[in-house]
């Protein structure tokens, strides 16, 4: 291995570098260590630490000190007999001056000395942090900083997670739906996927041939410190949502396995970190050679001034929680205006625009429609009992044509709409359904509650799997006992249960074979 020791690791690694050397180590202390991958990729003479970053994790080289100039003494030599050099000649005496200071003046003490304390040279990861960071002052950057509204996305997620709760399974978070905008993006603005380099001493445009997405993970290391990964999801432009979803959810696991290939690090041309995780606003992040661009996602809060208000005030007042969001850009490639269109596409795109979220819950198989983006209606006194009105006619719309929209193909997908069942048609908008309203005959005796509840409910009884009609009854207590019984939130039976069930149907089903069968 001592040819390789020489080589200079690949530079598109960028800020996991410090992964290369740690693998490169655990390999020469044993190949079987790592994954077959790494090996091939060290086998090959790659990814041996550099001279430069070897040599700055030794401690520094004790330096003897330089011996005083002999000057000899003026009784037996004069200075014209012997020339001093002029650094060895020594200066003039100062006149010596005796003064008393006064009483009333304390001295200054002398600044303390700084003694003792424990001294860490640091290696692999935190050694290479230093190395980047000091690499990542050459590239001059700048930032776009756009704030964007979340009602819309967080009311999305809430339709997305409770159908995906009820069928495959699974959990779509703020940042897939983020990252996938910046992705869809990206493609309309194909100038930020760029990066820049020195070639032949020349500055070099780099144009590469997709969008390799780049994802900040904190993994928590055995011994208990933590460090930040950034592999990259490969050509994620050709991905419909579920793929980019999927992908994302397998690129953390790997890394939380331990996992990761070489071919992960590989390649970036573009990163997400969130600091908005841990509750910051927004940041501007270091931006490494090689990469155009890196988004930051902030935390998703109310405006300062409104996150002392009541929940009532804030739903009564149409306030949004917003997410600030960063775009730090390497400025020899990439300007300004570009860097801010790029960032109002992405406002845009959540806020339903380019059917963004058509295409999500086309992708995902959810039989109903989007949540739309609209504007809150003012509402006069005699507007909010129109309002409650409508909000009574929406329930009586479900019960009487709720089973059209029911999904009850389990072989053909196809989203389903009827326009007496959307909210736009009677009036109300997504601003609404944090309100109460008061429920008439349904609820089971709760005289109040959300639209945003009353409107679960319904789906949940009407729309889903099973199409019930039952207004057509003329018996009033009849179509009050349907009511009672079905018009409830959804709870999932146990497992037990679902398997009586399922035994019950298998039974019913054999049976009836038997019966064709015989007669």
């Amino acid at each position: 291995m001592a040819e390789s020791s020489q080589h200079i690791s690949q530079p598109d690694f960028g800020t996991n570098q410090w992964l290369v050397e740690e693998m490169y180590e655990r390999y020469e202390a044993d190949p079987t260590s790592v994954d077959a991958t790494w090996v091939t990729f060290f086998e090959n003479g790659q990814g041996a630490p550099t001279n430069g970053v070897a040599e700055a994790e030794k401690p520094p080289a004790k330096v003897a000190p330089t011996p005083a100039p002999v000057i000899p003494p003026a009784a037996t030599t004069s200075p014209e007999e012997v020339p001093a050099p002029v650094a060895a000649r020594p200066k003039a005496a100062a006149p010596t001056v005796r003064a008393t200071p006064p009483a009333t003046t304390p001295s200054k003490p002398a600044a303390p000395v700084a003694t003792g304390g424990e001294q860490v040279t640091l290696r692999g990861a935190a050694a290479r942090t230093v190395t980047n960071m000091d690499a990542s002052l050459t590239v001059p950057v700048a930032t776009s900083v756009r704030s964007v509204p979340v009602k819309l996305l967080f009311d999305n997620r809430i339709v997305i997670n409770n159908h995906l709760a009820r069928a495959r399974g699974g959990k779509v978070s703020f940042t897939h739906l983020i990252g996938f905008a910046i992705v869809k993006a990206l493609k309309a603005f194909p100038e930020m996927n760029v990066g820049f380099d020195v070639v032949n001493g020349k500055p070099t445009l780099l144009k590469p041939d997709h969008i390799n997405f780049g994802l900040a993970i904190d993994v928590k290391k055995p011994d208990g410190s933590r460090t930040l990964l950034v592999p990259s999801i490969k050509a994620v432009e050709t991905m419909a949502f579920a793929e980019f979803w999927s992908a994302y959810e397998a690129m953390v696991d790997k890394a939380r396995n331990n996992k990761l290939e070489v071919a992960d690090f590989q390649g970036t041309t573009i990163s997400l970190t969130n600091p908005g995780g841990i509750g910051t606003n927004h940041s501007i992040p270091r931006l490494m050679a090689g990469q155009g661009v890196i988004i930051g996602v902030g935390s998703m809060e109310y405006p300062p001034e409104f996150q002392g208000a009541s929940a009532h005030t804030i739903a009564n007042m149409a306030i949004s929680k917003m997410v600030t969001l960063t775009s730090t850009y390497d400025h020899r490639v990439i300007q300004g205006a570009q860097s801010g269109e790029f960032l109002k596409r992405v406002h845009g795109l959540l806020l339903g625009e380019e059917g963004f979220y058509d295409d999500i819950f086309f992708a995902l198989k959810i039989p109903y429609e989007p949540i739309r983006w609209a504007q809150d209606i003012a509402v006069s006194h005699d507007d909010e009992v129109h309002k409650q009105a409508r909000v009574l006619e929406l329930i009586h719309a479900f019960r009487v044509r709720g089973h059209l929209m029911a999904d009850t193909n389990p072989l053909e997908y196809k989203q389903r709409n009827h326009p007496d069942l959307d909210t736009a048609s009677h009036g109300l908008t997504l601003w609404d359904l944090e309100r109460e309203f008061a429920t008439g005959s349904f609820g089971n005796g709760r005289r109040f509650m959300r639209l945003r509840d009353i409107l679960g409910i319904l789906r949940d009884s009407y729309s889903r799997t099973i199409g019930l009609e039952f207004m057509h009854i003329n018996d009033p207590g009849e179509r009050a006992w349907f009511q009672e019984r079905f018009e409830r939130p959804h709870t999932k039976p146990p497992r037990e249960e679902q398997l009586r069930i399922l035994q019950k149907l298998n039974q019913a089903e054999a049976f009836e074979t038997f019966l064709q069968t015989k007669f």
